[in-house]
């Protein structure tokens, strides 16, 4: 504890109390017994060694009060476990001071400091006495138990005398007498207390529990206080980790023979771990152990250092480290793997063959070198007399050989070399090597003679044959073709590579008949037996030829330049071959060295004809052949010949006194012919006009030819600039001439050619080139071109450049463009200007055009249309209707007039069909033509829209449900309309009824919807009234209940073939109800009837199938509704038809069986019958919705037809006769209204009371709201709205507008732009609408036009 110990004066025996200070002055202090013997000394503390703890270890006094805690601040322990219990008996050995003490500390009565404590205490162990006790008999003792960590333990303690009280002491603290011993949860009292057995049971032992123990037995009435032996509990700690440096389980690498340390650490233990190092199964004998202090108290920590030399045999293996206790059951492990690097053993060279060393020059010789072990494998190295060989290793690792192969192929000179192969690796401290010398065999590389086997006859020749080196020597010997040679003299020398040159010397006398044959010298030896060596000459024994002479034109022979010549030497016999050289006077004739020179003299090969030999000489004769020798040698032999050339003058040329002329000055000129043959006569000419000359002196003529000379004297101007001034030079015997010419070069200031203001004509919008015609000498220095007063950039721009000739170049040419141009260009001889005029024509555009025309029908207009254009051609403006296809187009019955810039269409009488849209075209023939619109509008009274005598709509009088009536008329200008029912104006105040009147060009409705439909009240005729300026119509609409369908009308045929016919009819109407249609049709010869629906139920067209070839067929149709089926009458519902045979495949519509019509006369009003009254109710709702269905299917069909018929006529700008003043001027009542089911379409229409028909309008169709079930379905709509007929004036088109929608100004009768906006616009700005108040302050530049 390392504080200082007391023993209490007069404590004597075998227990007493002892104090104990510590470091801090704080007393600690327990029961303790005395060790036997009295030894004060053995009480002391001992420190922990690294060996098994003493046995004196439980004699250690001084524990600390409540398991070693110490008490805080105040100075009095907290562990009530160090008190007794109050449950202790009085008996109880504690002395009255400690009771004292106890009870203190728990009142919170004694002094917190820490001098107070150490009074007290030790005042009251100075006043006590702790009496003796008297022993008494165990009849179990506790024994020293070793257990390991984690195990349980058990301490023996039996007492024979019961009723007393038993506690255990561990290190002097007291563990109370409850044997459930609460303060330490893992200890408790085992055995029967009523036997003595009070055995301490300890779990999971730990560290903290490695402590003295003792058994204390309390005084009793019976016997005194007892205390065991002091035993002692030893737990074992194994442990738990080994630590190894290097790091376990990796790879270490070392070099063989050299000392290494490797340490490892057991991780905390108790006892202190042992360690042991095994390197590769054998004990490591040099290792150093040093034990430590664990990482708390009584744990060891072992450290042993093991000093390891690593030897070949090592590498791969394991080093082991080992840690063994007894605490463990076996040593735990931890290892590295040693690489061991080492030296390879010695290099192995495998010779190919027996004799070692010995190769013949050109052998592909294969030495391979092995090295065997060694850590890495060893890196093989040839060398060739020292010097590395680069060549590739490998390595066989299962066997640790390292191998590498030498190729070669033998050369002379690689006799004695020495090849050598080292073997080394990173780790080896010298190379290690083996080696062979080579033995080469080698032939000679050559064999030589030397001296000239050329020799005049009957002279001796002498010569000399050598070897090259070889190994071994050869043997020479000579040969003249089969005739063996004695030599003069033989030599053998030492040569290269160590081998031997041999060389024979042969002297013989050169004879005639030797020339041509072979001499050999031959070289031989045992070693080369399948080799022969030999140098072979051909002899060339001279001797000289016997006559020499020239073939070719004979002696003075005039000849023309430019003529072949022949000329042929000859010779015969001679060795060698006579040479034939030809000479010209001194000089020897060789070709002409320019390869790109015409040949004038081409040299012929010597040609050998027996033993003639002869030489051409080619040659086109020339000036310098004239009178030239042209000679031929070989040897000491010649022959010659002279040749005569006629030629013109080499040379003709004129000179001037002065090179600078300007208009006025005189130049004179000087003609000279250098050299001709004969003489020639010289003449002047300048442009074809002939000039006198003077004759001058001639000079001397090369050539051996005639010179002449002549002069003239010529006054310039500048028209002379650029002439030529020829020189003739003329030979009358030859008959050529020779000409040659002098341009005169004039200086002058610029001059313009041509008219003086020239006129260019340029299109708008291209490109246009302004010419000039400048002569000038020198060339004009600068073109500057101004256009109205300014200056184009010289530079060029955006729509100009200035070509080099001084052409102007403009593009993009615009009619601002037009006008006098002005060109200003000098020279160092002075200025000059000119003008040009630019002509801009451009296309035409329309200034002014009356747009809209009106005109009442009847009346006339003329319609003015202005252009502006250039150029203005009478004849240019024409006019265009703009009609749909098939429509008539014509201008016949309408006046063209064309007057200047102003077009007049003129019209008289206006008719209806005049009406539209009209197209201005102006065209002077620049494109494009200009296009200008105007609509003609010819106002009109109304027209009612009359499709049958009376028109038709049903709906249920039932007071719930709504109908709507339709009265649409066309009128120009906007109609008014009014409603009757049964002639009494209708009060459309009354809540009932609401009108919608929409207005949409020409063509006007009037919507009335009649709510809580009444029987009573509202089954009437209704009349509506179209009125405006010009007059008013009217029609009639009945209301009446839904009813059977009217049987359809028009049947009819539209293909027939063998097998089907295709039928077409009108739907009459349908009764207020979705009506569909039914086919009954019977052969002829065939009794019964055939019955097929038609489908889709409300088409109008059908093809009837299965029929048969060559038959006569009855065909009748009918309509059906909820309410029942239309009456089957023979008026316009049956046909008869017969199908072609199967010879006719098709045929069209019979020529015998035309349409069927209904009767001419009014139908009278139909009856409304008692089973309408009666079954209507039942099925109006029913009707309802399917005619909601399709009212809303239909609105949208023709919303799409108008709108793309609208957008095309637009895009095409075909327009017709439209007047607007507003889409809703005519409203009653603004305000919007729900429409019932009940809106389908209610109109009957009767071709025989037929008016023109009108399309419908967008507004016309309201939304059906409670309608929704097949809106997206893709339906056939059930036939036409009004009957296809021919109009009466209205334009062609079933679905078309009688006139184009297009958007007008609701106050005006002029277009909206947003419908008719032409991307060229409708009139162009041209060159005149410009602001002509255009600043001219500003540079031309600067306008935006040219520059």
């Amino acid at each position: 504890m390392g504080g200082a110990q007391r023993r209490a004066p007069g404590a004597q025996g075998r227990s007493s109390y002892i104090a104990h200070l510590d470091e801090g002055g704080g007393a600690i202090w327990g029961w303790t017994p005395a060790p036997y013997g009295d030894e004060e000394e053995e009480a002391k503390e001992t420190p922990p060694h690294s060996a098994r703890p003493s046995a004196d270890r439980g004699r250690v006094a001084g524990r600390r009060l409540g398991g070693g805690a110490r008490a805080p601040t105040g100075g009095v322990a907290e562990n009530r476990a160090a008190c007794p219990d109050s449950s202790m008996p009085p008996s109880w050995a504690f002395p009255t001071l400690l009771a004292d003490l106890c009870a203190a500390q728990l009142a919170g009565q004694v002094d917190g400091t820490r001098n107070g404590q150490r009074g007290l205490l030790a005042s009251s162990l100075a006043q006590s006495q702790i009496p003796a006790l008297v022993p008494r008999d165990f009849w179990a003792l506790p024994e020293n138990v070793t257990v390991l960590e984690g195990a349980t333990a058990e301490l023996q303690c039996g007492i024979s005398a019961l009723g007393s009280t038993v506690q255990w002491a561990k290190d002097g603290l007291l563990l109370g007498p409850d044997p459930r011993i609460p303060s330490f949860p893992r200890y408790h009292l085992k055995g029967n207390p009523d036997k003595g057995e009070f055995h301490l049971h300890i779990t999971a032992c730990d560290l903290s529990d490695d402590a003295q123990y003792e058994c204390q037995v309390s005084r009793s009435e019976m016997s005194p206080e007892l205390v065991s032996p002091r035993v002692f509990l030893t737990v074992l700690v194994p442990p738990k980790v080994l630590q190894m440096s290097p790091e376990a389980g990796s790879s270490v690498t070392w070099v063989a023979g050299q000392e290494y340390e490797v340490s490892c650490v057991s991780g905390d233990a108790k006892p202190a771990a042992d360690i042991t190092f095994l390197q590769s199964g054998r004990m490591v004998s040099d290792v150093s152990v040093d034990v430590n202090t664990g990482s708390q108290e009584k744990l060891y920590i072992t450290e042993a250092i093991a000093r390891v030399t690593p030897q070949s045999s090592d590498n791969g293996q394991l080093l082991v480290c080992e840690g063994s206790s007894p605490a463990l059951d076996a040593p735990i492990k931890v290892s590295i793997i040693m690489n061991v690097l080492f030296p390879p053993g010695p290099p192995v060279i495998e010779w190919p063959g027996r004799d070692e060393g010995h190769v013949r020059a050109g052998q592909k010789l294969e030495l391979s070198c092995k090295a065997r072990g060694g850590n890495p494998p060893a890196t093989l190295q040839w060398l060739k007399n020292g010097q590395p060989v680069s060549t590739p290793w490998g390595t066989e690792h299962t066997q640790a050989v390292a191998h590498s192969i030498l190729l070669m192929t033998v050369r002379p000179e690689d006799q004695g070399t020495r090849l050598s192969c080292e073997a080394h690796n990173s780790v080896s401290t010298e190379t290690q090597e083996s080696g062979v010398t080579l033995q080469v065999t080698f032939p000679p590389r050559a064999i030589i003679i030397l001296g000239s086997v050329s020799q005049t006859e009957n002279k001796n020749l002498t010569l000399a044959c050598i070897s090259k080196s070889s190994r071994p020597r050869v043997l020479l010997r000579w040969w003249l073709g089969w005739r063996q040679l004695q030599p003069t003299e033989e030599t053998v020398m030492d040569g290269l590579h160590g081998g031997h040159i041999s060389m024979s010397n042969l002297t013989f006398l050169a004879r005639r008949e030797d020339n041509g044959l072979t001499l050999t010298c031959e070289a031989f030896s045992e070693a080369f037996t399948k080799d022969t060596f030999k140098k072979s000459l051909i002899l060339n024994i001279k001797y000289p030829a016997q006559k020499l002479w020239i073939e070719g034109p004979s002696e003075g022979q005039r000849l023309r330049a430019g003529t072949r010549v022949k000329l042929v030497c000859l010779a015969i016999g001679g060795n060698p071959e006579p040479s034939l050289t030809w000479y010209k006077d001194t000089r020897t004739v060789t070709e002409p060295r320019p390869p790109q020179e015409p040949r004038q003299v081409q040299l012929g090969n010597l040609e050998k004809s027996g033993n003639t030999f002869s030489r051409e000489l080619l040659l086109i004769a020339g000036p310098s052949d004239n009178q030239a020798k042209f000679m031929c040698k070989a040897g000491l032999l010649s022959a010659s010949r002279q040749l005569v050339v006629q030629f013109p003058p080499t040379n003709l040329t004129i000179l001037a006194n002065t090179s600078a002329l300007r208009p006025g000055d005189l130049v004179n000129l000087t003609c000279v012919s250098v050299s001709s043959n004969p003489p020639v006569n010289l003449s002047w000419d300048k442009e074809g006009d002939s000039l006198e000359g003077v004759a001058a002196r001639p000079r001397s003529a090369p050539y051996k030819g005639f010179g002449a000379a002549t002069s003239v004297l010529l006054r310039v101007s500048s028209r002379d600039n650029g002439h030529r001034v020829l020189c003739r030079a003329h030979s009358a015997e030859l008959q050529e001439t020779v000409s040659a010419f002098y341009r005169l070069n004039v200086l002058y200031r610029p001059e313009f050619l041509g008219e003086k203001i020239p006129v260019v004509t340029a299109v708008q919008h291209g490109e246009v080139l302004l010419p000039v015609s400048v002569s000038a000498n020198p060339a004009p220095e600068a073109f500057n071109w101004t256009f109205r007063g300014y200056r184009l950039s010289p530079a060029g721009g955006p729509r100009h450049r200035i070509l080099s000739s001084g052409a102007l170049h403009l593009w993009n040419v615009t009619p601002a463009d037009h006008g006098l141009y002005q060109l200003h260009c000098q020279n160092s001889e002075g200025t000059a200007e000119v003008f040009v005029r630019l002509d801009v024509h451009y296309a035409p555009t329309i200034r002014t055009l009356q747009d809209p025309a009106e005109v009442d029908i009847g009346g006339s207009v003329e319609i003015v249309c202005s252009a502006d254009a250039n150029p203005i051609l009478p004849g240019m403006f024409s006019w265009e209707k703009l009609v749909e296809e098939g429509e008539e187009d014509s201008l016949d019955d309408m006046e063209q007039v064309s007057k200047g810039s102003t077009g007049y269409l003129k019209i008289q009488n206006a008719k209806l069909d005049q009406a539209g849209a009209y197209q201005c075209i102006v065209d002077n023939g620049v494109a494009p033509p200009a296009r200008g619109l105007v609509r003609l509008i010819v106002r009109f009274a109304p027209q009612v829209e009359h499709p049958s005598p009376l028109n038709k709509v049903a709906a249920a009088g039932d007071s719930t449900s709504s109908a709507t009536l339709h009265c649409r008329a066309r009128g120009v200008p906007n109609i008014v309309f009014t409603w009757t029912k049964n002639g009494v104006p209708l009060d459309l105040q009354d809540p009932r009824y609401m009108e919608h009147t929409y207005h949409q060009g020409g063509i006007h409705s009037s919507l009335l919807t009649i709510a809580n439909v009444s029987a009573a009240q509202d089954y009437a005729l209704f009349t509506c009234t179209a009125t405006n300026p010009l007059g008013s119509d009217h029609t009639n609409i009945q209301l009446v209940s839904i009813s059977r369908p009217d049987p359809p009308s028009g049947l009819k045929v539209l293909s027939l073939t063998p097998h089907s016919v295709g039928l077409e009819w009108k739907s009459g109407f349908d009764g207020g109800l979705p009506q569909k249609f039914h086919l009954r049709y019977e052969a002829l010869e065939t009794p019964g009837y055939f019955y097929v629906d038609v489908l889709p139920p409300q088409a109008t067209t059908f093809t009837l199938t299965g029929l048969q070839p060559s038959t006569r067929y009855k065909i009748w149709l009918m309509a059906s509704n909820a309410l029942g089926d239309s009456e089957l009458t023979d008026r316009g519902t049956q046909l008869s038809i017969t199908t072609p045979g199967l010879d006719h495949p098709s045929a069209g519509e019979p020529d015998h069986q035309p349409p069927t019509e209904e009767p001419v006369g009014p139908p009278g009003l139909p009856l409304l019958p008692v089973l309408f009254a009666v079954g209507g109710l039942l099925l109006l709702s029913h009707g309802f919705c399917v005619g909601g269905f399709l009212w809303k299917w239909r609105r949208r069909r023709l919303a799409e037809g108008i709108s793309e018929k609208t957008d095309t006529g637009s895009e095409d700008n075909r327009v017709k006769n439209e007047y607007e003043k507003s889409q809703f001027a005519g409203d009653r009542d603004i305000s919007s209204s729900t429409v019932s089911t009940s809106d389908v379409e209610p109109y009957y229409h009767s071709m025989n009371y037929f008016s023109p028909q009108l399309p419908p309008m967008l507004e016309e169709v309201p939304e059906v709201r409670g309608f929704t079930g097949l809106e997206g379905e893709d339906m056939v709509f059930p036939g036409p709205l009004y009957d296809e007929v021919k109009r009466h004036y209205a334009p062609t088109g079933a679905w078309g507008p009688l006139y184009d929608e297009v958007q007008m100004d609701p106050y005006g009768h002029h277009w909206a732009e947003q419908k008719y906006e032409d991307p060229r616009r409708i009139y162009d700005q041209v060159a005149g609408d410009l602001d002509t108040t255009e600043s001219d302050s500003l540079p031309f530049e600067l306008r935006g036009h040219l520059v």
